[in-house]
């Protein structure tokens, strides 16, 4: 990842751990994809897109979220899953966006 990104995902990180939520894994990835940062709100598996922007232009941040990111997102959040023995563990997918210099803003249940 670039140094962007990786600024991003601290940022993003950060910004989290300041609501509770603790890291469990950071940039994991499969053949299938990437899972920037997994993370635990008490019991709940959180799978945290980061998107960075500089600008609204072509929609900015959040719409960079496909429909194909998202199955991608699903699938290698249910590798990670069978990886660590979970099964039928309470999870979602949000994810924290950054828009230019705005603060950031953490959008829950993306694939809702």
């Amino acid at each position: 990842m670039n140094s962007g990104g990786a600024a991003a995902e601290d940022r993003a990180l950060n910004f989290l751990q300041r609501f509770g939520l603790r890291l469990v894994e950071r940039n994991w990835r499969c053949r299938g994809g990437e899972l920037d940062l997994v993370m635990r709100e008490g019991a709940t598996w959180v799978f945290v897109e980061v998107r960075q922007r500089r600008s609204m232009a072509y929609g900015g941040a959040l719409a960079s979220i496909t429909p194909a990111k998202c199955r991608r997102l699903r699938l290698a959040a249910q590798l990670f899953l069978q990886q660590q023995g979970l099964a039928q563990v309470p999870c979602r997918f949000d994810a924290v966006v950054l828009q230019g210099d705005s603060s950031p803003e953490w959008v829950k249940n993306i694939l809702a």
